[in-house]
């Protein structure tokens, strides 16, 4: 059984800190939804069926840029490596499954040797391509999808329509079968009471807004996922430069936000921007809401040359190893609410201490991971 804990930064390239605007955007992610002729969609899929689909694609997978990967079983992993990659963002809810509940049989992920490319094999779609890659690079993003999706179609049979063009469980991504979502940061936007005026255009123009981890997650630390909301009747392209277009004007907005906050109240952020650094800096009990709140803050005044001596991407690290089920894969051992709120505001201390003493002058090292 693999042990992630043997694989620390596995599948985190895209915490990275690179690309444009990744100051504000987090990052981009694109999935295409494909299945597989002769067989039933994945809720009427049997277990020895799911497994004879996870084998023929993990066969397919050997001659794409797949290749030299890593292939794993989701079904056979332990609940808590599933938690990991899925609080890692490489998997959905709907693989990782039940914490108390046997997992779905043939659930698999696969990652390419460079850990921003994979798929997901019987989640909702026999197949989920997927690109997650730092900053806001949705061309590029789909360009490398689009590759392995001519790959992968070259040796499988999708299910096809001429008319509807891809077939998928979820009539929304009937079409092209893409779904294309990009991470931001809006502390600017909520600061300023602009961001449901905001929110509502991206409805109004055909995108939508989730929390962190997507559908039916809640917004934490001012962090919104807009993605697109339907696929059929649009090509990729379309799909991938409207949703470009309406993340760059958010982008804008955001930019301009933060300096009507940094011209008209200037001690005022500041103030909460170095509060928010001194409890994560030395509490000693933080709930991850906490820390992702406080975190929000810290981003916001490295991002705004306020604070110095942090990098966008420790923050980023921040976010993903204070979370419960990382908590547990380091202590070893399961821990209660309070333990874990015990264990993450230790771990943000020491993570924050390597980063330097701010306060004795630490040099500034810039947004990128260096």
């Amino acid at each position: 059984m693999l042990d992630l804990s043997n694989l620390s930064d596995f599948g985190l390239g895209w915490l990275e800190a690179s690309g444009p605007s990744s100051d504000i955007v987090l990052s981009t992610r694109v999935r295409l939804a494909r299945n597989l002729q002769g067989h039933p969609f994945s809720p009427k899929l049997r277990d020895p069926e799911r497994r004879q689909i996870f084998e023929q694609i993990r066969q397919a997978t050997e001659r794409t840029a797949l290749k030299g990967g890593i292939a794993l079983d989701v079904s056979a992993l332990s609940p808590l490596s599933r938690r990991v990659l899925l609080e890692r963002h490489l998997i959905s809810r709907e693989l990782a499954g039940e914490e108390d509940a046997a997992p779905v049989q043939g659930a698999g992920l696969f990652l390419g040797p460079n850990d921003t490319l994979g798929l997901m094999v019987n989640e909702e779609d026999h197949l989920r391509l997927q690109v997650l890659t730092s900053g806001l690079r949705l061309a590029t993003a789909y360009h490398r999808l689009d590759e392995l999706d001519e790959e992968l179609g070259a040796l499988l049979p999708f299910a096809y329509h001429q008319e509807y063009g891809y077939l998928t469980s979820c009539p929304t991504n009937v079409g092209t079968g893409l779904r294309a979502s990009i991470l931001v940061h809006l502390p600017g936007l909520v600061l300023t009471k602009e961001i449901t005026k905001v929110l509502q255009g991206i409805n109004q123009l055909g995108l939508t807004f989730r929390g962190l981890y997507g559908e039916g997650s809640e917004v934490v630390g001012n962090f919104f996922q807009i993605s697109n909301q339907t696929t059929l009747g649009k090509s990729e392209e379309d799909l991938i430069e409207h949703l470009q277009k309406i993340v760059g004007q958010v982008i804008q907005y955001e930019e301009k936000a933060r300096s009507v906050l940094l011209r008209d109240a200037p001690t005022v952020i500041e103030d909460k921007i170095w509060r928010a650094y001194g409890l994560l800096r030395y509490a000693r009990s933080l709930s991850f809401e906490e820390v992702m709140n406080l975190l929000s803050g810290v981003r916001l005044g490295v991002s705004m040359n306020l604070l110095r001596g942090v990098r966008v991407y420790t923050l980023n690290k921040i976010m993903i190893y204070a979370q419960h089920a990382h908590l547990e894969q380091a202590a070893g051992h399961p821990l209660s609410e309070a333990e874990a709120d015990l264990h993450r505001a230790a771990y943000v201390r020491r993570a924050l201490e390597d980063e330097g003493d701010l306060a004795n002058g630490g040099e500034a090292a810039g947004g990128n991971r260096q």
